[in-house]
Parts: C-alpha cells; structure tokens; sequence
C-alpha cells in the first residue's frame, strides 16, 4: 500500500504551448491517481516581454512568422488540442504576466486555479484571444461563473502580485528552467519539458511504493 500523498509542483507560463499540450497529462494523473497524488499549479515566467523574447530569440531565425510555425509545428503534433489561425498572426500577447497575476487573484478570492488557467489557455490558443488584456481576463473568468469583486480586489491591492513573484522567487530557487516543470519527491526529481504521461506515472509509482528510497544514499 502507498504510504503517504506524493507532492507535486507544477510550473508552467500560460502562453506556453507545451504546458497547453501536456495538460491532459496532468488530468490523466489526476484521474489515476486521486487520492494518492496532490498537484499544486505555479508559475513560472518563460514569457515576461513577448516582443523582447521574440526579437532575442527568433531575430535570427525567421521572427514572429518563424515562431508561429514553430507552434503551428508543435500542436500539429498532437490530435487533442488546436490553434486559432489568429494565434501570432493578429493576436500576439504582449506578457504572460498580467494573465499569471489574474489566476492568482482568482486563487486568493477562494477560485480553483487550474480550471480558470485552462480556461485562459484555450481562450489564447484554441479562440485566438489576447489573454493579456484584462478585459479577455474578465470576460474568461465571467464565463466560468467566478465572482469578479474579489479578484479585483487581490488585484487593486497587490496580494496577486506578491503571490505571482513568490511564484516566480520559488521557480528560480527550485531551479525551473522552464515551462512545464514537475517537482517531485521533496524538490530532488525534475521532470522538464515534453515530458511523456508514462515518465511521470513511473516517478509517481516509485515514490508511492518505495518511500524508503527517498533519502540519498551517501
């Protein structure tokens, strides 16, 4: 028998399109595993200035058009998602920021985070939505039910914000390269990137049945 909840962070940017394809990872987790597997979603900034990351690291290699064909390329890969034709083509964010610092409002007025930030995710590369806008913010939160007075309010007072840089503090400390990132065993496994479902259900199966071999061996 499993003897404790294993305990994982998730780190991921919502402009991220390999956090859009791998969360039907997460939810297969989930359904796997519902008592024995506790998630907690976080954020980490892959996308703080969409421009200056495009122009620093797509310049030489094609620009905004060369990037959209890296995403088009990566969701084409994959039969369970889809991009709006809009997608950094009429639509491009200006930071994942704002939308990170709205999730974590919503988070702190009682909302589930993940739901809201899936909602986001398919907003931006499902309908072709400037997630960064606030006014796109609030019409996806609206349309999931969620009370809007409270997350302005962790808004207009600065606790979204804090949460957001604590956030960002922990990714860099627990040393998150990147989005998506899986934390696991007390921070000393790091599963990265486009990391397949059966990688991750191995990590959690092994420290469900062999909690003893978690210390190092030295």
């Amino acid at each position: 028998m499993p003897a404790e909840t294993v305990q994982i962070s998730h780190y991921s940017d919502i402009l991220c399109v390999w956090a859009y394809v791998s969360q039907i990872r997460i939810d297969e987790l989930r359904r796997q595993f519902p008592a024995e597997v506790a998630i907690r979603s976080r954020f980490c900034s892959v996308f703080p200035d969409v421009a200056g990351k495009l122009d620093k690291s797509w310049k030489d290699r094609g620009g905004l058009a060369a990037f959209r064909a890296h995403v088009v390329q990566t969701i084409a890969r994959f039969d369970h998602v889809t991009l709006h034709p809009d997608v950094y083509t009429r639509v491009v964010p200006t930071t994942s920021a704002t939308v990170h610092a709205f999730v974590k409002a919503a988070e702190l007025a009682g909302a589930a985070p993940e739901p809201l930030a899936w909602a986001l995710r398919l907003a931006f590369f499902r309908d072709g939505r400037d997630v960064s806008q606030l006014a796109v913010q609030i019409a996806v939160a609206t349309e999931a039910g969620l009370a809007l007075e409270p997350i302005r309010a962790a808004l207009d007072d600065g606790r979204a914000w804090a949460a957001l840089l604590g956030d960002y503090d922990d990714a860099a400390a627990d040393h998150v390269r990147g989005s998506p990132t899986f934390l696991l065993n007390e921070r000393r496994q790091i599963l990265f990137g486009n990391v397949g479902y059966k990688i991750i259900e191995a990590n959690v199966h092994e420290l469900l049945h062999h909690p003893e071999d978690r210390a190092s061996w030295c």
